[in-house]
């Protein structure tokens, strides 16, 4: 790139293949490519929502309308996109759904964005209009809604699970959640929710189990398939001979020397075993693999082992038990043994499981169960969701109604705000309060209503707890049990906001190419 003073020779400021787009042109280019990711998931919005088929380079299928995983899987360039899709994560991460209500939101402020650029309206302006709706929208939605109750926990759940492959089982799912968040407690994490998925089942066999849940069965089918009352044992490193990490040799002159290079190894193997025997654990599990003959010895003392145990679930046993965690057998501390009430193995299918019970913990792991590998992978994105939500509304307690009541009502409040402005502000505010009611209209048509009618009807409601339902009428979704968490709303407003501006004050967009191409900088000249 150049620029040429008068009567000189040219003045090279960037590197050759360096592409420039400036002004109207680069507004144009990003808003029409944050309105394209805003497309790609606008048809999947609420409870008649299409499903979506990804396909990677791989080969690898994936059928879902969940909008955080559509947007998370494309492959794209355009920076102004990657802002939207960073958006649907920050939904995701802060409120668990919303994603794509807070995509389409985007799309519809850089529409009517685009619409007031096109009448000579400054970007500034614009920005400036659209960040006082958003505050003014934002104080509006502080008095909506009311506490959660039991019953509306479990609302909560099927309102985010309908329209989804799993909803068919919604009523199991959504005891499920509910039950998780009251075992764990007001002290306990979403980390206390453990998930375990296994295929070949409905989706309605799906479980809770009180406790933690290991994909594993035991070691050897000589140790015990259950304990009450058992003493636990969490090693961390490989219970058997480590490799030397130098290459040896040995040199063996006749058998005998190697039956006592054997027998060495077997007395080192038992000296290991009789070390976790002395201590009175009668459970072992190691993060890491067993020796076989270590298998033997500690089946033959009754003792019942896991092996190659996941760390996240070392870290849950850890908790359950109240052991600490052994490094090396040398200096096993009878102190370092934790205790669990119970453990058992169970099947799911043709799946070998053991769980852990213990009065110390209220952990929890949610068996999810389906047909296929596909109908798998979707009952876990939904319970993902379904569990995020319930979650969240039992901690911040606050629920609005659903249906697009919310985004209608602030619409309307937003509008007569507008109204007493009569500048070019009140322009911008006004075309935002346009841009909120994009929910309810995607919602009225993805279900075949007519959108402009089901806007219309939903402008006369009586309070933001009326919102349209799938037949097209405008109804009471608190009555309707259609809820969800305060806090969807109120972040997907604030980050389709943060995103719609920080593209619309972009008005240069340089594009640098990897490479050495162009002129060498020299003196005098800018680098």
């Amino acid at each position: 790139m150049n620029n040429v003073p008068q009567g000189n020779q040219p003045i090279f400021i960037m590197k050759e293949g360096t592409e420039r787009i400036r002004g109207k042109p680069a507004q144009s280019n990003n808003i029409a490519a944050a309105k394209a990711v805003a497309e790609t998931v606008r048809s999947t919005l609420g409870p008649e929502g299409a499903d979506k088929m990804l396909v990677d380079p791989s080969g690898d299928v994936v059928i879902t309308n969940d909008g955080a995983t559509i947007l998370n899987r494309l492959d794209v360039e355009h920076p102004a996109a990657k802002l939207i899709i960073e958006v649907s994560e920050t939904q995701e991460q802060e409120a668990h759904d919303g994603t794509t209500s807070a995509a389409v939101l985007v799309g519809a402020i850089l529409e009517r964005a685009e619409d007031l650029l096109d009448d000579s309206i400054h970007q500034t302006i614009i920005c400036r209009g659209f960040k006082e709706a958003h505050d003014l929208a934002k104080d509006e939605l502080a008095t909506l809604g009311w506490d959660a109750t039991e019953e509306d926990l479990t609302s909560v759940a099927m309102t985010s699970l309908t329209g989804k492959s799993a909803e068919g089982a919604a009523e199991v799912i959504s005891a499920m959640c509910v039950e998780a968040v009251q075992t764990i407690g007001d002290e306990g994490t979403l980390d206390d929710i453990m998930v375990a998925s296994f295929s070949g089942g409905t989706y309605d066999e799906s479980a809770l189990i009180h406790g933690v849940l290991i994909e594993k069965e035991r070691a050897h089918s000589e140790m015990p398939a259950s304990l009450n009352d058992a003493h636990v044992l969490l090693v961390t490193e490989e219970i058997g001979i480590k490799e030397s990490k130098f290459d040896t040799t040995l040199n063996i002159n006749n058998p005998d020397q190697v039956k006592d290079f054997l027998a060495q190894e077997e007395e080192m193997l038992k000296g290991m075993c009789a070390e976790i025997i002395s201590t009175g654990a009668n459970a072992v599990f190691c993060q890491k693999e067993v020796d076989d003959l270590a298998m033997h010895y500690l089946a033959k003392a009754g003792i019942f082992c896991l092996k190659r145990v996941k760390k996240s679930r070392m870290e849950a046993l850890k908790k359950a038990t109240g052991a600490r965690f052994v490094n090396g057998l040398e200096d096993i501390d009878p102190e370092d043994m934790g205790l669990a009430s119970s453990i058992e193995e169970v099947k799911f299918g043709d799946y070998h499981c053991t769980v852990l019970k213990s009065d110390r913990t209220t952990s929890v792991t949610a068996v999810l169960r389906g047909s296929t590998g596909h109908s798998l992978d979707e009952i876990e994105r939904a319970w993902d969701d379904a569990m995020g939500v319930v979650f969240l509304s039992a901690r911040a307690k606050k629920l609005v109604a659903g249906g697009g009541g919310v985004y209608a009502h602030l619409a309307r409040h937003l509008r007569l705000k507008a109204a007493t402005m009569g500048d070019r502000k009140g322009m911008a505010i006004s075309a935002f309060s346009d841009a909120l009611e994009s929910i309810p209209k995607t919602l009225a048509e993805n279900a075949g209503i007519d959108p402009v009618d089901a806007v219309l009807a939903l402008r006369k409601a009586e309070s933001a707890d009326y919102g349209i339902n799938t037949q097209g009428d405008v109804v009471n979704m608190r009555d309707a049990k259609v809820i969800e968490p305060h806090k969807v709303v109120w972040t997907a407003l604030g980050s389709a906001t943060e995103a719609a501006i920080m593209i619309l004050r972009i008005d240069d967009v340089i594009s640098m190419k990897a490479g050495d191409g162009g002129m060498p900088p020299m003196p005098g000249m800018m680098g």
